[in-house]
């Protein structure tokens, strides 16, 4: 009877370890290198658990920018907000993000970041299109560092070291969507009162503004000799513009329109980065005489987009799409 009273002993001596309070001196989540968001769509609550423990970032929607750059906020007690919790049990997404959160494990201890700087390096992450030497941007990784922060703790406040890694968070986006619509013979368009050729879907469309007007001569060109010219600030300028989702449709009278109409509503603007003979951003042209219509063959060679700090290659070789007009 001794024995089995000794083990049952034992056995709540355990269970008292694992669900008892937590003491904690010193803040580490160092093993756990990826941080998740309550909701990845406004990234206001970004947080780390450990068994028993949660370190919780709180900052306003738009905080998190994605676009490589490094971006810095004052940690202060109300919009930028930094919070430690300790629990006396094990921790879950549900007691960070649930709107009535579990009634255990109930939190021991918490500390509350009252000083520092939220400092946030982001970087895009692209995936390589190896069939035309393009690429996409896939989304965007954020390395979020605390710069001498300090914590008001039931103790008292404690400094921590000069850069307390928070670690990473990761976010992702629709990568560039190019597939036009299906046309006959592969056309483009263009507009009747703007210098402007261009191709779309119902969500972007692709155009070169100002178009140098050379490129468009109804002469067919000779056989490997298609006529060229660069991006530049005032010529061949190149816009990818897509519609924000539930706004609209883009239609060729959106895209000709002298004056933006309201709906759809512009999402992104990506620009073409100016041209480098022989080398980036070169439109070509190759035009041949049908029957009684010229057909100019509109291909983008080795065209860089951005927008911010990012940006994507479109390919060595894109092709925009075929220009019909009547011979004279």
């Amino acid at each position: 009877m001794k024995k089995y009273a000794a083990l049952l002993l034992f056995a709540l001596f355990l269970n008292g370890c694992d669900d008892g309070d937590l003491t904690v001196d010193k803040i580490d989540f160092s093993d756990i290198e990826e941080s998740q968001a309550c909701d990845p769509t406004t990234n206001t609550l970004i947080y780390k658990l450990k068994n028993q423990e949660a370190l919780l970032l709180q900052m306003p929607e738009g905080a998190i920018v994605n676009d490589s750059s490094t971006y810095s906020y004052t940690i202060n007690s109300s919009t930028y907000r930094v919070v430690y919790r300790a629990y006396d049990g094990a921790v879950s997404k549900d007691n960070i993000c649930g709107l009535i959160p579990p009634s255990t494990p109930k939190v021991t201890e918490e500390w509350l970041g009252i000083g520092g700087t939220i400092e946030i390096a982001t970087t895009q992450n692209e995936k390589p299109n190896t069939t035309d030497d393009g690429s996409r941007v896939t989304g965007y990784t954020h390395s979020i560092v605390f710069k001498n922060i300090s914590f008001q703790k039931p103790a008292g406040t404690q400094t921590e070291q000069p850069d307390f890694q928070f670690g990473l968070y990761t976010t992702t986006v629709t990568p560039a969507n190019l597939t036009f619509k299906t046309n006959p013979n592969g056309l483009a368009y263009e507009c009747d009162e703007a210098s402007r050729v261009y191709n779309y879907n119902n969500s972007f469309y692709l155009s070169i503004d100002d178009i140098d007007p050379t490129l468009l001569v109804n002469d067919p060109t000779p056989s490997g000799k298609p006529r060229t010219s660069l991006i530049t600030a005032t010529q061949n300028k190149i816009f990818y513009r897509t519609a924000k989702a539930e706004t609209g449709s883009i239609t060729p009278a959106f895209v000709c329109a002298k004056v933006q109409p309201a709906s759809p509503v512009i999402d992104e603007t990506w620009t073409g980065k100016l041209g480098v003979a022989n080398q980036s951003g070169i439109i070509e042209v190759t035009t041949t005489l049908t029957g009684q219509v010229y057909e100019h063959t509109i291909v983008l060679k080795n065209v860089i987009l951005q927008k911010g700090n990012s940006h994507f290659k479109l390919g060595s070789s894109f092709l925009l799409g075929k220009i019909e007009r009547a011979a004279n």
